[in-house]
């Protein structure tokens, strides 16, 4: 097998903050020949990027897919091919809810280098800049990442979501906002009170963040009342009863001018 002239790095953008992008992230997007990014990496993030870098929006968001995944794939190989540094620049960390292990898997199988570089995920930085914390010593010893989207060809039909609902003390839900009705109406047949807290943060850890706060007995009226809109994540667990405590302490975002 002939060997690409280039190496694809799956780079992690983190939600938004600009100042959440990892050392070596920044350094890849300074010397990249070629980046192919997605549609929530945050435009603060794509600053960074070399100016005579060749950017690529292969941006997937419902409704609105630019590329198929095997497009993508087909599009690093031919990329690998041509330039040195190929950025697969994502939102969020690639390997939780990011299809970075598929992307990498096809990469290997094609004879492709390939090195993924970690970023910080929304679970964790959203919920923080919005003042909850995943867990602690007064409320939860345990946190669960599970995805609302249940996507075609998936390795099992659906999220067991009774499981989820007495397997740890707080749950975060990515891609959860269009299936919230049920996943909601899942987890009060699990055993989960109607008073079971709920937060939802959207566009975390960026300038325009929002969150909506209620409980798993109205949160599904307040998203309809407020058309509360993706992307965001949703909390379930009594430390989102601290966001009121923490909320106003929250990190600042960083000035892009100051990358």
């Amino acid at each position: 097998m002939e060997k690409s002239l280039g190496k694809v790095y799956l780079v992690g953008a983190g939600p938004g903050d600009p100042g959440l992008m990892t050392l070596k992230g920044k350094a890849l997007l300074e010397s990249a020949d070629v980046v192919v990014y997605d549609a929530l990496v945050s435009p603060a993030i794509l600053a960074m990027i070399r100016p005579q870098a060749e950017c690529i929006n292969a941006g997937k968001r419902r409704g609105m897919h630019s590329l198929v995944q095997s497009e993508i794939t087909e599009l690093l190989i031919a990329k690998a091919s041509e330039a040195t540094i190929v950025v697969r620049l994502k939102g969020g960390d690639p390997f939780v809810f990011g299809r970075g292990g598929e992307e990498m898997e096809d990469l290997v199988k094609a004879g492709i280098a390939v090195e993924v570089v970690p970023g910080i995920t929304a679970g964790t930085a959203a919920s923080a800049y919005a003042g909850i914390p995943l867990t602690h010593r007064n409320y939860s010893s345990s946190v669960t990442f599970v995805t609302g989207h249940e996507g075609a060809g998936k390795y099992r039909p659906t999220v067991n979501w009774s499981a989820i609902a007495h397997g740890s003390e707080t749950i975060v839900i990515y891609m959860g906002i269009h299936q919230l009705g049920s996943i909601v109406a899942q987890l009060l047949d699990a055993g989960l009170t109607n008073e079971t807290p709920v937060a939802l943060v959207r566009w975390g850890t960026r300038p325009e963040q929002e969150e909506l706060i209620g409980t798993l007995g109205n949160i599904v009226e307040q998203v309809e009342a407020t058309q509360f809109k993706a992307p965001a994540i949703v909390v379930i667990g009594n430390v989102v009863n601290l966001h009121t405590l923490l909320a106003a302490s929250r990190p600042t975002v960083l000035d892009t001018q100051g990358v």
